[in-house]
């Protein structure tokens, strides 16, 4: 009977230790979550790059909220611009309002491959009469000036940054 006392008085201190940790773990890990660093917009482009896949803030002025699937918001100020992107559909009335964004910071990267693919749609798309003449010159231009881009930076890649949304508040 002492040993099942023992054995049970073990347990019950070796799970209440554990609690204990886990406990301790989660709030260290919220206060670690807790600081999201903000991005002014201004020096968005350039430091994007070091939050890639990491949730940040930023403020600015609602420009336009795309008017055709409402899942895209254009965020402005007089040094810098982002595009913010939904899931579900932005409210249009956050057009000209201030507003600070969380999201996550991605990263599209326009290479030879990607322009390589861009062309052969392009070309396909005509041919098949979804797209005419003039759309077609546009978007061989469009992929040339990306091409002559990275010639002229002497790149294998240009980096497109915006965030995926998370949540977003009135400044006030």
């Amino acid at each position: 009977m002492k040993k099942i006392v023992f054995v049970l008085v073990f347990a019950l201190a070796v799970i209440s230790c554990k609690t204990d940790d886990k406990k301790a773990g989660a709030t260290n890990k919220t206060a670690e979550t807790a600081e999201i660093p903000f991005l002014a917009l201004g020096e968005f482009d350039a430091k994007a790059g070091e939050f890639v896949n990491k949730e940040v803030k930023v403020k600015g002025i609602v420009d336009h909220v795309c008017k055709h699937s409402g899942k895209k918001v254009f965020l402005v100020t007089d040094k810098g611009d982002v595009h913010i992107n939904g899931e579900e559909r932005f409210d249009e009335a956050l057009t000209g309002n201030e507003i600070t964004f969380t999201g996550i910071v991605v990263e599209e990267r326009i290479d030879e491959a990607y322009c390589l693919k861009m062309e052969e749609d392009n070309i396909k798309s005509h041919k098949e009469g979804a797209s005419n003449k003039d759309q077609y010159d546009a978007k061989m231009k469009m992929i040339q000036k990306y091409r002559d881009q990275m010639k002229a930076e002497n790149t294998d890649h240009i980096s497109n940054y915006s965030i995926n949304y998370i949540s977003h508040s009135a400044v006030e």
